[in-house]
């Protein structure tokens, strides 16, 4: 499959500073967000510190397995819940697998393939290296993403507690976040399209950078969900519906 997606790159920190060599960080450099005095080292400190992994349930057209939600993202939000969209977008990526491909990330490249089809996110925060080669923050930050979506099994999650994929049943708003929350840690967003569940977010801090940081779970601040507090559908997919594969080529 090729990605053909526009991939805005920071140059330099979170706050927009040249790419820099990060200097080991110390054992207190403080939780983002968490912190109420000026960030000495955003390398270490991330300044948009609120972290969102958000997964996509899409039930027709269908996209990846019928037993598994799918990545949508990973995006740094400010500590409020504001966001800005890029610090550098003379650096954008237009075809990730031809990159993955060439820098032989091809084990990155085939779970994208079936976990994170279209292409979402922000690799604003990972813009602190020694020794600076031109695509190194993409590789760390799908792979980062990737990694922290497998240790977000939503569709597990939601299984154990008894709320499953049906075309007839409807689920409350509490009974889905109680199970997630249960798991998780901390409230995650629910978000809805015509009463069916069809996005979730989870909200991190983290303890160093993005890339080789700590995440922690957390409430999200200046972010909310739309769904109703009864009625929920939790569709299956119907994977006759999924899209064909266009694979590409690279040059």
């Amino acid at each position: 499959m090729a990605y053909i997606v526009s991939l805005l790159t920071a140059a330099g920190s979170l706050v927009g500073s040249a790419v820099a060599a990060a200097s080991a960080c110390p054992a207190s450099a403080p939780l983002s967000c968490q912190s109420t005095g000026t960030i000495q080292n955003t390398c270490c400190t991330e300044a948009q510190g609120q972290i969102l992994q958000v997964q996509f349930w899409d039930s027709s057209p269908a996209t990846g397995p019928a037993n598994s939600w799918t990545i949508h993202g990973l995006w740094p939000d400010n500590c409020d819940g504001t966001y800005k969209s890029t610090c550098d977008s003379s650096r954008a990526y237009t075809d990730i697998s031809c990159t993955l491909k060439n820098r032989g990330a091809t084990d990155i490249l085939n779970y994208m393939e079936t976990y994170w089809k279209d292409y979402q996110g922000n690799d604003e925060s990972f813009c602190c290296y020694t020794n600076y080669q031109a695509e190194d923050e993409l590789v760390d930050f799908l792979n980062t993403t990737i990694t922290l979506f497998k240790d977000l099994p939503t569709y597990q999650w939601l299984s154990n507690a008894g709320i499953a994929p049906s075309s007839s049943k409807t689920y409350t708003n509490a009974a889905i976040t109680s199970a997630l929350k249960a798991k998780f840690g901390a409230t995650p967003i629910l978000t809805c399209t015509s009463g069916e569940l069809n996005q979730i977010q989870y909200a991190f801090n983290t303890y160093g950078s993005v890339a080789h940081g700590n995440f922690v779970p957390v409430n999200p601040t200046g972010t909310s969900g739309n769904c109703p507090k009864t009625g929920i559908k939790y569709l299956p997919k119907d994977i006759s519906t999924t899209p064909t594969a266009d694979e590409g080529s690279c040059g």
